[in-house]
């Protein structure tokens, strides 16, 4: 049976409950539908990912396209959808408050908001400015009666200001501002995992593993972690074999060895 939004919501909040997910990144619908024919219980959308299907750079899509894309995300699965919103499309609070709403109409479980600006001169916003920004969406979801799960982002280590203490009252700060869940993309050390895990207790804390990992799931449920998303590493990895294919194809030469059999996609899909 297909589930409405509301049980996908609800079951999506339930994941963050105990133990530890992992919650993976499609980037269109095709690999949407075949990670939940996998079993995945949730997926999570890539801004990244998805900006490449445009042929276009990350965060270079508008609100409309991000919107349209989720809304169909979550038409083709059955499994909840975490929407990767960026930095809300907005400027002020008027918009942001309009973006918010628009992304609940899609039908997303959960989404998160970046402190980042894509300002080179002041990458982050202000503590204050950011956490205002999730006390808004924290109102607007709770005004709405929605069981949608809030992630708070702090991008210190993400655009290059690797600095742990600020990262840290930065996520201490979303999480009193309403955040259900903390992400700080970037760190990958334990000391890093630990300190975040501990600095938000009892809250839920969302790791990025987008790289080759010594890291199993085992080992980062040990440190307290919750969830485990990947960002665009599946698009990144989807890419590369593709140019390799293509390198291949430019020489004058064919080697799809690492193509799927058209009959496995086929039965995925039918």
């Amino acid at each position: 049976m297909t589930r409405t939004i509301l049980e996908k919501r609800q079951a999506f909040k339930a994941l963050h409950q105990d133990g530890c997910f992992i919650l993976p990144n499609p980037w269109d619908i095709g690999s949407a539908r075949y990670l939940a024919s996998m079993g995945f219980k949730a997926l999570a959308s890539s801004s990244a990912g998805f900006a490449w299907t445009k042929g276009r750079p990350d965060g270079q899509l508008s609100r409309e396209e991000v919107l349209d894309h989720l809304h169909h995300l979550v038409e083709a699965v059955d499994v909840p959808i975490n929407a990767d919103f960026e930095s809300g499309f907005a400027v002020d609070d008027a918009e942001l408050e309009e973006s918010i709403g628009l992304l609940l109409d899609t039908g997303v479980a959960g989404f998160s908001l970046e402190d980042s600006t894509g300002d080179p001169q002041a990458p982050l916003m202000p503590i204050d400015e950011a956490a205002r920004r999730i006390s808004i969406a924290r109102a607007l979801i709770d005004s709405a009666g929605l069981d949608v799960v809030l992630v708070g982002r702090a991008e210190n280590f993400f655009i290059g200001v690797p600095d742990l203490n600020d990262t840290l009252e930065r996520l201490k700060a979303y999480s009193e501002a309403g955040a259900d869940v903390l992400y700080a993309p970037g760190i990958r050390t334990e000391q890093e995992i630990r300190a975040v895990v501990q600095a938000v207790a009892p809250k839920p804390v969302n790791v990025l593993i987008g790289w080759n990992s010594n890291l199993t799931l085992q080992d980062l449920a040990g440190m307290g972690v919750r969830r485990v998303s990947v960002g665009g590493a599946l698009a990144r990895t989807a890419w590369g074999g593709f140019l390799q294919a293509a390198q291949g194809l430019s020489e004058g030469r064919f080697d799809f060895r690492n193509a799927v059999p058209a009959a496995e996609l086929n039965k995925r899909f039918s």
